[in-house]
């Protein structure tokens, strides 16, 4: 259940944009890829070229106050392009339903990136199995095109309610990679329903699996997963969206309540109240960490800490990460100790 590395890409040659800076972005196409999800092509209007990105990478978004984690589904070798799928959510917070209604050709989003939380690692001996649910083939077809393009060897599981609802179904069925899609449906018409404990067999030694979809999808993945031998680092996932609450918070009766951090930079310390965050603390002093989800999904705001221990309320940290102690999501984690030493 483990995250690759946090990896922010630089400016590459070629490319004059910083992606850890804001910048406008033209919509050069949409189509409605099923009836609830829309895919944006997307490019500078200049037609310059774009920074480089990594299959599993995400765009951040802004949109109407809101941003919002896009991961990037074209190759990425296409240095001219971008482009993300958006399913819309009319339970959601408001941000998929206002790009899908209201954003086409000509229209400019600003959005930050990309940026990766999800790269791929694999052993050559051991393909990694890709496993999608629903909206979350994003990233894992990026991973299957940027695969394919070195040569390498992988299977791509995807799952969805039904045919109608599963994108890129065209592109999977293309025959581009060969035999190693395999695609099955809740509904049993046309292809039988997944299932997970035959497809995750016996975890073989150095293989690598990665998994995004829904909440269940990934939980269940991860568990039976681990039961039947994968190793918990070999273990990746990338949610998609918060959940419908927080995740409770660690029970521990020596967890602090109020507690302070220090910038490791400045050597300054900030308290942080028992009804307070650590990044809304440290924006009122004039230290911004990045931030969306608000709830240790997304990953944006990501830390290294440096001493004390944090107590974890994220679902984004495997097990063995929250355990290492080394990183935290400091948008809804708190300290288990008086002081935390942040990287900052």
């Amino acid at each position: 259940m483990s995250l690759a590395p946090h990896v922010q890409r630089s400016a590459a040659p070629g490319s004059l944009i910083d992606p850890s800076q804001w910048f406008a972005l033209q919509v050069m196409g949409r189509r409605h890829e099923t009836r609830d999800i829309v895919v944006f092509d997307l490019a500078l209007a200049d037609g310059a070229t774009l920074p480089d990105f990594t299959a599993g990478a995400h765009l951040e978004v802004k949109v109407g106050g809101l941003i919002r984690h896009y991961s990037l589904c074209s190759s990425p070798e296409d240095r001219a392009h971008y482009r993300i799928a958006v399913q819309r959510e009319t339970a959601g917070r408001g941000g998929s339903v206002l790009l899908c209604d209201t954003f086409g050709p000509g229209d400019t989003l600003e959005v930050r990136g990309p940026f990766n939380h999800f790269a791929l690692q694999w052993s050559a001996a051991q393909p990694p199995l890709l496993l999608a649910g629903g909206i979350g083939v994003t990233p894992l077809l990026c991973m299957a095109l940027e695969l394919t393009a070195a040569g390498l060897d992988f299977e791509l599981h995807f799952s969805g309610r039904s045919l109608e609802h599963m994108a890129f179904l065209p592109l999977l069925r293309s025959g581009v990679f060969g035999h190693r899609v395999h695609l099955y449906a809740d509904d049993g018409r046309g292809v039988a329903p997944i299932d997970l404990p035959t497809l995750l067999g016996s975890g073989m030694p150095g293989r690598h699996l990665y998994v995004c979809g829904p909440g269940g999808m990934i939980d269940a993945a991860d568990r039976i997963a681990r039961a039947q031998g994968w190793v918990g680092d070999h273990i990746h996932f990338e949610r998609f969206g918060a959940p419908a609450a927080q995740p409770p918070a660690a029970a521990d009766s020596k967890a602090c309540e109020a507690f302070e951090v220090e910038v490791a930079s400045t050597g300054r310390r900030i308290p942080i109240a028992a009804d307070q965050s650590i990044v809304h603390a440290l924006a009122a002093v004039g230290v911004h960490i990045p931030m969306s989800c608000e709830v240790g999904v997304c990953g944006s705001c990501r830390t290294r800490v440096l001493a004390g221990v944090p107590d974890h309320r994220d679902l984004l940290l495997s097990p063995e990460e929250q355990a290492a102690n080394t990183e935290f999501t400091p948008c809804c984690s708190r300290s288990k100790t008086p002081l935390l030493v942040l990287d900052l």
